[in-house]
């Protein structure tokens, strides 16, 4: 076999061993690059090391770095009670409080995974006692946080602007969290239509915040650090994850957090995943694995249909797999042979329906986020129907992501 049909091939096996196994795929697509890029591609060990993205290293380290400190210290947790208590005790407004803190403090910058481990423990004690349905309250807070998770300064928006710039689709950050939010956004509300959220409106229930976090000056002065950070970036265009670093760094040197605790808040897996996988899609781009891959994907659609098709297609890849970690950098980086093998289309409406179809399927509980709504459960839930509603909820997704993108992507990429 070539190098390039090899390339493949590995691709094809992480993308298996992500949805089969218990390994993690960055590790597997490094072991997998290696012999091909050595052995099969005569490249020398210098070639191999360019392909890792050290920017996207130290932009995602950075970035969850400062939230590491926002998390060890209390401020997050204070944030998301404060919210809450904006609710002034009305049960009605819970799926909405949910849905609104999850999406603002994924938006801000630790994503969605982080943000649902942080907010669905909270979320799901508070609709318990306020008889809120359990079920709605995890489609509130998953699609919340992914509402928010592909801004430009959170860490997977990042993460999705990298991989676009390589694509040839630098600067339409705008473009990529609104076609995003607007999808979850409108899951949430049909979720809340068809899930409980009327049934709120008319039997009114008081809830009780006795148990809230306070801000303390530690916390004020966290988000004030946090603050000068974002207008850091949207203002004097810094770099996200070297100003991160700064931040973090200041946040510690003046006894706001602790470092080892900082360190520990890293998703280290995450990060190896996504830098794994880019090496080895560096060795396919640079062996015409890519081609071949683009190839493979026309054959899938036409230009008319191929934002709906590869919406389906990463979505239901998504629902078993890291759409971060794998779906992301699998795919995006072949929107332009794709295009040229398919004769037309619209490269960054194929990019939205990627970032879209990949995404609004994370709701599953096969999915890290759907997972964390499970495990933040109260005592005496059925997990195993939410577990069922979810899953159905996932699956179906697959579908709806399909005709938002085929329908409507177009109005996020004029």
């Amino acid at each position: 076999m070539s190098p390039a049909q090899l390339s493949l091939l590995a691709l094809v096996l992480v993308i298996l061993a992500s949805l089969t196994s218990r390994i993690n795929v960055g590790a597997l697509a490094i072991a997998l690059a290696w012999p091909i890029a050595m052995f099969s591609a005569g490249w020398k060990v210098d070639a191999l090391m360019a392909t890792f993205p050290s920017s996207l290293f130290l932009t995602l380290l950075g970035v969850t770095l400062l939230f590491g400190v926002a998390q060890s210290n209390g401020t997050m947790a204070a944030v998301t009670h404060a919210a809450v208590r904006l609710c002034r005790g009305s049960a009605a407004l819970l799926p909405f409080v949910f849905f609104t803190l999850a999406c603002v403090i994924s938006t801000c910058g630790p994503g969605a995974i982080a943000t649902t481990a942080l907010v669905a423990p909270l979320a799901m004690g508070i609709a318990h006692r306020a008889k809120v349905p359990i079920f709605l309250t995890a489609l509130m807070v998953g699609n919340g946080a992914n509402a928010g998770n592909l801004s430009p300064i959170s860490a997977v928006g990042l993460l999705v602007q990298n991989l676009m710039k390589q694509a040839g689709l630098e600067g339409h950050g705008l473009q990529v969290w609104a076609a995003n939010f607007a999808a979850h956004a409108l899951a949430a509300l049909a979720a809340w239509a068809l899930f409980g959220g009327p049934a709120l409106l008319k039997a009114e229930r008081v809830i009780s915040t006795e148990d809230a976090v306070h801000f303390t000056q530690r916390h004020v002065s966290t988000l004030a650090v946090g603050t000068i950070w974002i207008t850091a970036i949207v203002v004097f265009k810094a770099n996200p994850g070297l100003a991160a670093f700064a931040a973090a760094s200041a946040l510690v040197i003046a006894g706001l957090g602790d470092d080892v605790a900082m360190v520990k808040a890293v998703p280290w897996a995450v990060i190896l995943m996504v830098c794994g996988v880019s090496v080895l899609i560096g060795v396919l781009e640079k062996t015409g694995g890519m081609d071949l891959f683009t190839t493979l994907l026309a054959r899938l659609a036409t230009p008319r249909s191929i934002n709906g098709t590869i919406a389906f297609v990463t979505g239901l890849i998504s629902t078993y797999s890291s759409t971060s970690g794998v779906v992301y950098p699998a795919f995006l980086p072949a929107v332009p042979g794709l295009v040229q093998k398919l004769g037309g289309g619209n490269p960054l409406q194929i990019a939205l329906s990627i970032n879209v179809g990949a995404a609004i399927v994370d709701v599953s509980p096969l999915s890290t986020i759907g997972a964390l709504c499970i495990a933040a459960l109260p005592a005496g839930s059925d997990a195993k129907t939410v577990f069922r509603q979810l899953l159905i909820w996932g699956f179906s997704m697959t579908i709806v992501g399909a005709l938002f993108c085929q329908l409507f992507i177009g109005l996020f990429a004029a």
